[in-house]
């Protein structure tokens, strides 16, 4: 469908920002009329940064009505400071409580995993939130089952001497696998480590940049659940078994209809970490 979008004349000051940052260079300067116009709208991506550069209100774009923009008051932003302490105070804490995390809490973290750019801002990234303990052991009972199917056949002595010598790395998680599925059967749960909520962040099948803007959209979630004190990780161990698996068991049993691509454990901490660690030096490479 066309987008409608038009420059009201009479409110626009010239100052050009929305020639500046519009990706698809919509706008332009007419010279000889000294006013902003437009061209080639069909090729607008609907990213909104027209209407939210411009300081005097005069992009009319139809997919943003006066309801959907909002003024920032940037006083109320954090600090440089405060924002690397909270990515430095951020961790993968698997230790949870059985209390269910409050679903005000939950929604924030989506909305905020939303937020996250998407490529041409296509905007396909979805969610599936579970939050039913029986999804939550099937899910890790799937995983097992893919792991215990995956290791089987890396054993089999026909596959093993080729496999092993061309993915080596594979092999090394093999004890790790047995390890897992061990501690599954003795009702240890390894895998969702009795989290109680599991966020599953996925895309259609046919998006290309599905992967990429599936994780660009878990860094925003991780960041807000650790600003309200909800614990998570990352769901290494459901992501590798739901690449390995053809049968796409995971996605089906939860009904979605694309790609899973990112997942985040989510539960309430038994206990905060009272210090950050630093990381390896970092390789930065300068030009």
């Amino acid at each position: 469908m066309m987008v409608s979008l038009k420059i009201d004349d009479s409110t626009c000051i010239r100052c050009l920002r929305c020639v500046k940052v519009c990706p698809s260079s919509i706008f332009y300067k007419n010279n000889a009329e000294n006013r902003i116009e437009t061209q080639n709208i069909e090729y607008c991506i609907r990213c909104g940064h027209c209407v939210a550069v411009c300081p005097t209100d005069s992009v009319k774009h139809g997919d943003f009505p006066e309801d959907k923009v909002h003024m920032i008051d940037r006083d109320l932003l954090p600090s440089p400071e405060q924002v690397m302490l909270l990515i430095k105070s951020r961790r993968s804490n698997r230790v949870f409580t059985k209390n269910p995390v409050p679903e005000d809490k939950l929604d924030m973290i989506v909305e905020a995993a939303h937020r996250a750019p998407t490529a041409s801002n296509m905007q396909n990234v979805e969610f599936t939130l579970v939050t039913d303990p029986r999804k939550l052991h099937a899910v890790s009972s799937a995983t097992i089952e893919i792991f215990s199917a995956l290791a089987k056949r890396l054993n089999n002595p026909f596959i093993k001497p080729v496999a092993k010598r061309i993915v080596p790395e594979v092999y090394g998680y093999l004890p790790r696998f047995g390890k897992l599925i061990e501690e599954f059967k003795n009702g240890n749960d390894l895998i969702l480590r009795n989290a109680t909520a599991l966020l599953f962040i996925h895309a259609p099948k046919e998006s290309r940049f599905g992967s990429d803007d599936c994780n660009l959209a878990y860094q925003n979630g991780s960041l807000m659940a650790e600003s309200l004190g909800v614990s998570q990780f990352y769901t290494g161990f459901v992501c590798t078994a739901i690449r390995q698996d053809k049968d796409h068991r995971i996605e089906k049993m939860l009904g979605i209809n694309g790609r899973i691509h990112a997942g985040m454990a989510l539960g309430l901490t038994e206990f905060k970490y009272p210090n950050y660690i630093d990381k390896k030096d970092t390789v930065l490479k300068k030009f």
